[in-house]
């Protein structure tokens, strides 16, 4: 498993900070360890061209979210609202958390 990977999660707010989608934010809805791509809400739109079936008798061309690198995107604070990157921590409790580097809040348990 990659480095970046572990860092991030299913569900998290993310920052595009590079690329055709720069500056916007999103939400994770898959995650590819291999390939260190991730899987974007409404960023990174491909065409997909799509023969008739019975299910979608039409076809046609049919948007879809693509993979994107995953250095070009940051993790978003929930507390200081800022792109940050991400520090392994532990609670009181002698357990493993996820931390914004920048304000050292807890992002959620890992």
């Amino acid at each position: 498993m990659a480095n970046g990977i572990a860092k991030l999660k299913k569900g998290d707010n993310v920052l595009v900070i590079c690329g055709e989608d720069k500056g916007k934010r999103g939400k994770i809805i898959k995650i590819f360890p291999k390939q260190n791509r991730v899987i974007v809400e409404g960023m990174n739109f491909l065409k997909k061209h799509v023969k008739p079936t019975q299910k979608s008798p039409q076809g046609g061309i049919v948007r879809q979210e693509g993979p994107i690198e995953l250095s070009n995107i940051r993790l978003v604070c929930n507390k200081c609202n800022k792109p940050t990157s991400v520090k392994q921590g532990l609670t009181k409790e002698q357990k493993k958390v996820r931390m914004c580097k920048k304000c050292g809040e807890i992002i959620d348990k890992v």
